[in-house]
């Protein structure tokens, strides 16, 4: 297969490296996570189901921003309606109505929403849900499953260790430049324990001001477990919350727990809510939300309308468009294409997760994992598809792009099965991607 030229790329990276800490704003964007030297870095413009990168190649593309597009890249419907607030005015000197009118619009559709707050983002907005939960409750701690963000409330529980392991709860990253006093504050619970879960819960007690979950990532919760976890949580007097940033939207507008059936007091959205354009969300009930109207959470560019526009603008083309529907049977085609190519190859592959976020797993040995999956990024790579092993489709994608994609994974699995046969090295190009964190849910 014939490696696109990323000269570009990569001579643009280096100079990133001398004056940009981490070299990008976003970990999951770093060369390290994909097939270095074959991966694009630096896009010059997206449109639909593609981007295209500085150095003039063209790439179909799965990542879709780490799922935050949910329409396509520069979606007309979106951009018309934030063209038009632009004109304007993007931000005022006092409210705009916008406020109002999306807050209703998530009232109406997520389950757990009473009262709305408004965020840039989906950590920002996972640390004004911690915050407003501890002022509820007047509670400190926080037990938690998944992962939710950057601030210091969250990174703090890596001073403790998984409990599982004896290792960092986020596997690679330490704890540098958070407070050590808040060491104790943010405690992980394994997702599916629940003997785990009551252990922590009865060792602090009335010191837990939340609890607070990915709901669910690529695939389903043991039935029931949802529900014993809010049980357990408000019997002891703390609020449930739902961290939706990554499984909202694309399952239901209503996001995962309109389809699970299960109520949290608070919830937590960003990303695909507009498509791209800087938004969070935190909603939850009256008696859980009222008392932030008494704590100090403020910032400027929250009342900025552009976010406001894009995301009424992404859940009216969910709604019109019966989105649910769509995702759900495009993941089966894409899933069933693939399957088949999976179950027809030499390699112990399969295509798992739910229809929305579709997985490509690797039932090799462990040791193997991470050279099945670097390979099979480079490969993919070098056919023009960028990449992990997740699907996140947009609704900008056809039934061509699934064809395209079940080809090059067809002869991407031959080039892993000779590896395996023989040497990885003999086949890997790319040194072996690393993941940024290890999640707590599956």
């Amino acid at each position: 297969m014939k490696k696109h030229s990323i000269q570009k790329s990569l001579d643009l990276y280096k100079q990133a490296e001398k004056i940009i800490p981490g070299k990008t704003q976003l970990i999951s964007k770093r060369s390290s996570q994909f097939a270095h030297g074959f991966n694009p870095l630096y896009a010059e413009s997206s449109k639909g189901g593609y981007f295209v990168d500085v150095d003039g190649n063209r790439y179909l593309d799965w990542m879709n921003c780490v799922s935050a597009i949910i329409l396509g890249h520069s979606h007309s419907y979106v951009n018309n309606a934030v063209k038009n607030q632009i004109d304007k005015g993007s931000i005022h000197t006092i409210n705009h109505s916008l406020e109002i009118e999306l807050a209703e619009i998530l009232i109406n559709e997520i389950p757990s929403a009473e009262m709305v707050r408004y965020a840039k983002g989906g950590g920002d907005a996972c640390a004004v849900a911690v915050r407003i939960a501890r002022g509820t409750t007047g509670r400190d701690k926080i037990l938690f499953s998944g992962y939710h963000g950057w601030h210091d409330w969250y990174q703090s529980a890596n001073y403790l260790v998984n409990p599982e392991d004896g290792r960092f709860p986020f596997a690679g990253i330490e704890p540098i430049g958070v407070p050590k006093v808040l060491k104790g504050t943010a405690i992980p619970f394994t997702y599916g324990d629940l003997n785990q879960l009551k252990s922590l819960l009865d060792e602090h007690g009335d010191e837990v001001a939340a609890v607070m979950m990915e709901p669910m990532r690529s695939d389903y919760s043991v039935t029931g477990y949802l529900e014993e976890v809010k049980s357990m949580t408000n019997k002891n007097g703390s609020l449930f919350i739902f961290d939706e940033v990554s499984s909202g939207w694309r399952m239901s507008v209503g996001g995962a727990q309109k389809r699970l059936g299960v109520t949290p007091d608070m919830s937590v959205f960003a990303k695909a809510m507009s498509n791209g354009y800087p938004m969070g969300a935190v909603v939850g009930s009256y008696e859980a939300m009222e008392p932030a109207d008494r704590m100090f959470v403020s910032s400027t560019y929250w009342t900025d309308t552009i976010g406001l526009a894009a995301s009424k603008a992404t859940i009216e083309y969910l709604l019109k468009n019966n989105s649910e529907k769509w995702f759900d049977d495009y993941g089966k085609e894409l899933k069933s294409k693939i399957s088949e190519i999976c179950s027809n190859s030499n390699v112990d592959v399969e295509m798992a997760g739910i229809n929305s976020c579709p997985v490509i797993q690797f039932n090799v040995d462990n040791e193997l994992i991470p050279f099945a999956k670097t390979l099979f990024v480079q490969e993919m790579a070098k056919q023009g598809i960028h990449m992990t092993t997740v699907f996140h489709p947009n609704m900008s994608h056809n039934k061509e792009d699934i064809t395209i994609t079940a080809n090059a994974i067809e002869k991407t699995l031959k080039v892993i099965e000779k590896a395996m046969n023989s040497n990885f090295e003999d086949f890997l190009e790319a040194p072996i991607l690393t993941e940024p964190f290890r999640r707590l849910v599956r």
